[in-house]
């Protein structure tokens, strides 16, 4: 390697701490590409992860821009070069890939490369993905490769955890999608419940209702005025159920949008105002978008359904490198020991995990009759 090995050690353990700071797959791959070409002085690096059908479903690059990458296309087959790192799963280690015999070409738009270094990524017999680079930015001997003997060797290393941070990442995720579907059959219980009722009683009142309306008239006004409130009722349980089962569009959207929104919705749907301000926040790491939209999403509800809370401000600020989701209510209130020691949480060891889990922390402040404001604070990345 160019490097002395105290410089050396130190890049790989950056690379590595990187990597394992990560839970989403899509992060763990740009990680993982962009160690790869700072460790080891590359022009380029990408990385593959194969679908079902003779392509990749997941394709990511470093050191080429946006424009580029979009000008380049489609994401690439498995052929050629691509399909020897997945199907042999073996090193590649070439002094000019353009005139290795398995060179097909590429896009008009596609960077020129040269010396090559590519290998896969696997979990035992699996083969989680291609690791490429190409160009090596130091100088090199004619008619030699770029990338040395040590360079391939250190990717190797690299390549060895990469594998177990995206297989990692991919529990993770798996994890969370069970998570979300037991959280999804736990609000159709709610839902099933609340309208359940709301419609009995509605069924009850109206029966009321045409009993009394020829002999006591202004009684069946009465009834038919609370058949008008419980309908009403029933609504409003119907759309905020709709709105926690409707999945987050963190993705597309990011989080302050998807805040905005939930928002929004939440504010037609009750009596209560409900109001949302952000200020200087940015991007923050997946993992950490969703525990705080998922914290603000809870605490929402105990404000709307339990406090009687008529204002409740949502405010979502920058502090340092992250970001701090502040939850504030006018309502009733309560006493947090009061709380814990009768058993019940209000979902407060729920966002408390989902605070630590992302890095982070939470503080509630409650007084009975004072109204509750909860606090959750990240890092960011």
């Amino acid at each position: 390697m160019s490097q002395g090995p105290r410089s050396g050690l130190s890049a790989v353990s950056a690379a590595l701490l990187a990597m394992s700071r990560h839970l989403e797959v899509r992060d763990v791959l740009k990680t993982i590409v962009a160690s790869a070409r700072e460790l080891l002085d590359a022009q380029y690096a990408a990385l593959g992860v194969p679908d079902d059908h003779g392509g990749f479903a997941q394709f990511v690059v470093d050191g080429v821009s946006d424009a580029q990458w979009k000008a380049i296309g489609p994401l690439p087959r498995q052929h050629g070069i691509l399909a020897a790192m997945l199907q042999e799963a073996r090193p590649e280690r070439l002094a000019d890939v353009r005139k290795d015999p398995r060179f097909e070409g590429w896009p008009s738009a596609h960077p020129d490369m040269s010396d090559f270094l590519g290998l896969p990524i696997r979990d035992g017999d699996e083969v989680l993905g291609a690791l490429f680079l190409a160009n090596k930015n130091s100088a090199k001997q004619d008619g030699g490769c770029g990338f040395t003997e040590d360079d391939q060797e250190l990717l190797s290393i690299l390549a060895q955890h990469a594998a177990i941070a995206l297989t990692n990442a991919r529990l993770y995720e798996r994890s969370r999608e069970l998570t979300i579907a037991e959280e999804r059959s736990r609000l159709a219980h709610e839902l099933h419940d609340a309208v359940s009722q709301k419609l009995f009683s509605l069924r009850l009142t109206a029966q009321a209702a045409a009993t009394l309306v020829d002999r006591d008239p202004d009684r069946a006004k009465g009834e038919l005025q609370q058949v008008a409130a419980l309908a009403a009722e029933a609504a409003d349980e119907l759309r905020a159920a709709v709105v926690e089962l409707r999945p987050a569009a963190l993705d597309e959207d990011g989080l302050i949008a998807t805040l905005a929104t939930h928002v929004q919705v939440l504010d037609r749907a009750h009596s209560a105002r409900v109001t949302f301000d952000s200020r200087g926040v940015r991007a923050l790491p997946a993992a950490q978008e969703e525990a705080l939209l998922r914290v603000a999403q809870e605490a929402l509800h105990n404000a709307l359904r339990h406090s009687g809370a008529a204002l409740v401000e949502v405010t979502l600020t920058k502090r340092g490198q992250g970001a701090a989701l502040r939850i504030t209510d006018d309502g009733g209130g309560f006493d947090p020991t009061a709380v814990r020691s009768a058993g019940r949480h209000l979902g407060l060891v729920s966002m408390r995990d989902r605070a630590s889990g992302a890095g982070g922390r939470l503080d509630v402040q409650s007084v009975p009759g004072k109204g509750t404001t909860i606090e959750m604070e990240v890092p960011g990345g």
